[in-house]
């Protein structure tokens, strides 16, 4: 997940653009049988620009794939599950600058939110959403309570939790709700977890990995800027990890 991608594309569809448009406007030769004669870059920027341009506006405006690098997310998402992130649920931005040009919808509790990362914004995050403006969160180990109130959870069984390291870790399976959004999540029986309480503030979002006491999240460096979304995880549209379960089509399909 990296925006130096992002920005390589942008310069690549301007590029080719005005290669074409400047070739386009401002040369006439043309062979003796009235032909234009291009050159070569003209003819590569003719042929890349709008293949370019319709990545562009897809990656953009629409969706984008990312990859899935560790098991902060699990069981919900597992290591080497390709996802499409949902660019427009919550505004349209434009590439680069990510300046909001249409609003269109706000994140809402317990959606799965790509962000970047508010210590390195070139790298791309994926959480849970669990505190909205204005939402208390109150965080005691394994409890959570949200305004207040203890987050409802129902005890699954066991799971084996594989990390990017190979290793296993024996964790338990509970079912959450968080407002009228269902899912799973896993804790660690029998160890320590973070204390901490706050007030979600105009333009933030409280986040969690769904691997609770394996994630690295608001708990630890604090809260998501709105300007920061990068967009709500769709689906699961392909499975790929190596070493581990390999290709697997039984992960394709929408996420919890």
């Amino acid at each position: 997940m990296d925006m130096d991608l992002e920005f390589w594309l942008v310069v690549a569809t301007v590029v080719s653009g005005l290669i074409w448009l400047l070739y386009s406007l401002f040369t006439r030769n043309k062979s003796k049988f009235g032909r234009r004669v291009e050159p070569w870059y003209v003819e590569y920027a003719r042929s890349f620009f709008p293949v370019l341009l319709i990545v562009l506006l897809l990656r953009s405006f629409v969706a984008e794939p990312f990859r899935i690098p560790s098991g902060s997310m699990l069981p919900t998402l597992e290591i080497g599950d390709f996802i499409l992130v949902n660019k427009f649920t919550y505004g349209i931005r434009l590439p680069i600058t990510h300046t909001k040009i249409i609003p269109l919808g706000e994140p809402k509790t317990g959606d799965v939110v790509v962000f970047r990362y508010p210590n390195d914004p070139k790298t791309d995050f994926i959480k849970r959403l669990v505190g909205v403006p204005g939402d208390l969160i109150a965080w005691d180990n394994k409890d959570l309570k949200v305004n207040g109130v203890p987050v409802k959870r129902q005890e699954l069984g066991a799971y084996d939790a594989h990390d990017q390291q190979g290793q296993v870790h024996p964790t338990l399976r509970l079912k959450e709700t968080l407002g009228s959004a269902e899912h799973d999540i896993l804790i660690l029986p029998g160890t320590a977890g973070r204390t901490g309480e706050l007030v979600v503030p105009e333009g933030h979002y409280f986040v969690m990995g769904d691997n609770r006491d394996m994630s690295n999240d608001s708990r630890m460096w604090g809260l998501v800027p709105e300007e920061n979304l990068v967009g709500k995880a769709m689906l699961v549209w392909m499975h790929f990890n190596w070493g581990g379960d390999g290709l697997n089509f039984k992960r394709i399909g929408l996420i919890d």
